[in-house]
């Protein structure tokens, strides 16, 4: 994986590095703009959170909360990228909208629908998932809860992918990004 950063997305998906249309590729029916991706995984966003914050406070029996667990999921928020540019075997493109609330990797590559699935899911299993296990095995660490808890519910957008890559992908397809919406082909 080569990765590259490519700054500030200009909002036009020209930029957004990608390879040729496979024939008869079929594009996931998703969200049409960042705008309007930004609306639906703020909401999302906020419904997870506010569902593993709930079952935080019954773990440990009150209401929880951890400063150090914020600022720790702040210095997570590159490292969630990496994550998924890791799941890629030649370039790979991380952009920054912070207009929209988003930091998003691009890769010129097709993948199986597994694969697709697992690069989408890797971040928020690391980062998420794993600290929040982890509390949930010890409700003393707070910490993680809150790691954890901010972990899952800022991953909106991957689960977002794997929910569309599950209705729409038929078994042995692949998955390739071009530009700013993702399509899917029997090679």
């Amino acid at each position: 994986m080569k990765f590259h950063y490519a700054g500030k997305y200009s909002g036009n998906p020209d930029d957004i590095p990608c390879l040729e249309h496979e024939p008869g590729a079929v594009q996931f029916k998703e969200a049409e703009d960042p705008k309007q991706l930004s609306t639906i995984m703020t909401l999302l966003s906020v419904a997870i959170f506010i569902f593993f914050f709930i079952l935080s406070c019954i773990r440990a029996r009150d209401i929880i909360f951890s400063y150090v667990g914020v600022v720790l999921y702040i210095l997570t928020i590159v490292p969630h990228e990496f994550l998924h540019a890791i799941c890629f075997k030649d370039d790979v493109y991380m952009f920054h909208d912070l207009k929209h609330g988003m930091l998003f990797i691009a890769g010129p590559e097709r993948m199986s629908k597994g694969h697709f699935i697992f690069k989408s899911l890797l971040p928020s299993i690391v980062l998420g998932f794993i600290p929040f296990i982890i509390f949930w095995i010890n409700p003393k660490l707070v910490v993680l809860a809150t790691l954890g808890t901010l972990g899952i519910a800022t991953a909106a957008g991957d689960f977002y992918n794997v929910r569309n890559t599950l209705r729409q992908v038929p078994n042995g397809a692949r998955v390739y990004q071009h530009k700013y919406n993702t399509y899917w082909y029997m090679p």
